[in-house]
């Protein structure tokens, strides 16, 4: 797998969440910051056109080239460009196409991707997984479990496997890191589980590489020494940076 070896561009990507919207202007040849990530809280009534309002807002404070593309990462599956199903955000999101919405509003080609989707291709393009060939499986660990499958530097859109079903149990009700917490779980309890279900997706998907994300991936040196896994289970490294990094790329036709 080469590095891109692309002139210096910049893409600005954005990160569509349930409390807040961030955006930032990336390099796409080092997937960096040029300029400050900011921060603007999400409306309290998130339909399409307030949540546009916002995303214009946060994109006209960058003093951005015309041509500039843009990728939003949203935390919903986007199936051709359409939203198929909404939790976060005001469910008048549902069937919207988010592509052609933000591109009107902000008169710029915009490229829309799932939040789980944009931060698994950041790692593989950028952080903990860079440089892996082969099928590289990208999970976050927080309310619920995200997830991103990249095979030899293609994205396989909308995995949802926080919701396989492990022993009678949705897998993210177990082993996500909301699961530790409600139930208290010690750390070695909680590996039992994230045992169960990183053996689960070994089986299913013979992954050459697992990325581990979340919030709580700072603490990985007290649950991912206790898995025993064929494949290399990793932190990630772009931490909330990666979804705002991985849209952008997108965008920005940066590859693997």
């Amino acid at each position: 797998m080469s590095h891109l070896d692309t002139t210096p561009q910049i893409a600005f990507g954005i990160d569509i969440g349930g409390s807040g919207i961030k955006g930032a202007p990336v390099d796409l040849t080092t997937g960096e910051f040029t300029a400050d990530r900011v921060r603007i809280p999400t409306p309290g009534v998130s339909t399409p056109a307030a949540v546009a309002a916002v995303v214009r807002e946060l994109v006209d404070g960058f003093d951005l080239p015309s041509g500039t593309p843009v990728g939003v990462a949203f935390p919903g599956p986007i199936h051709h460009g359409r939203i198929t199903f909404i939790a976060n955000l005001d469910e008048s999101w549902t069937g919207v196409h988010l592509s052609d919405v933000l591109s009107d509003t902000l008169g710029r080609p915009v490229h829309a991707v799932n939040d789980a989707d944009a931060a698994g291709y950041g790692e593989a393009l950028f952080g903990a997984a860079r440089g892996v060939d082969g099928t590289i499986i990208v999970t976050t660990l927080g309310t619920g479990i995200g997830s991103a499958i990249i095979v030899d530097g293609t994205l396989v859109p909308n995995t949802e496997l926080g919701h396989l079903e492990i022993d009678g149990f949705d897998a993210e009700s177990r082993a996500a890191e909301s699961a530790r917490e409600r139930e208290d779980l010690s750390y070695p309890q909680w590996a039992e589980r994230l045992q169960r279900y990183y053996s689960t997706l070994e089986m299913l998907f013979s992954p050459d590489l697992l990325v581990v994300g979340g919030g709580i991936s700072k603490h990985h040196e007290r649950f991912l020494p206790l898995l025993n896994l064929t494949a290399p289970i990793v932190p990630a490294t772009l931490r909330n940076r990666a979804g705002i990094v991985g849209a952008a790329a997108l965008s920005g036709g940066a590859r693997l």
